[in-house]
């Protein structure tokens, strides 16, 4: 299984004047904005650390999963949620050539712990010995910071500005995720057991 992320988060979608007032850095100055690219690396590191925590896609963008088996042949769980749409699934057999799958074979199972592909009368389509199925899929709780729920959006601020803190001689301290933290995504984090198998 391998998951790619085709879209990355635009820099117009973070919110960087927030992160500023929750770091409660000064204003007024002449070199304000002058830290905007380090501060922007820590909310996009505070980010990546909750979606991984969480398998929650927190900004709205595309995936592609490619597989070379199913995990059952009537439905797929998807790595991350919530997905909202399933754009396309597709064969590539082991010369590369692509055969588009018939959207009315498969249908996307909504569900904010485990979304998942699913059959419609049948089976999922049959995977080309040597080749791979890709799921394209957009995932994400929406396109704005404004869409996101208030304590994963506050957790990500708490760990960005931990990373901002901790930055220079104590980096090391930053590794640990803080309680507070932990506290905020524990509702939000998905259990697995049997090797992902749910």
């Amino acid at each position: 299984m391998m998951l790619n992320e085709e879209t990355a988060v635009a820099s117009g979608r973070l919110p960087m004047a927030e992160f500023r007032d929750h770091l409660r850095l000064g204003t007024g100055f002449a070199d304000l904005g002058a830290e905007d690219a380090a501060l922007e690396a820590y909310l996009r590191a505070g980010l990546a650390a909750i979606e991984g925590r969480t398998a929650k896609v927190l900004l709205s963008r595309d995936f592609t999963l490619s597989l070379e088996a199913w995990r059952d042949d009537a439905s797929q769980p998807l790595p991350v949620a919530p997905v909202s749409a399933v754009s396309e699934v597709r064969m590539v057999d082991r010369d590369g050539a692509i055969t588009l799958i018939d959207p009315a074979r498969y249908r996307l199972v909504r569900d904010m712990a485990r979304p998942r592909l699913e059959a419609m009368g049948g089976l999922l389509p049959g995977i080309p010995a040597g080749g791979t199925v890709e799921i394209a899929f957009t995932a994400g709780f929406g396109p704005s910071w404004a869409d996101l729920p208030v304590d994963l959006a506050q957790a990500v601020f708490l760990l960005a500005a931990q990373y901002y803190e901790l930055r220079h001689d104590r980096a090391g301290e930053a590794d640990a995720m803080p309680f507070g933290v932990m506290a905020l995504i524990e509702r939000w984090r998905t259990v697995r057991v049997l090797g992902g198998r749910t």
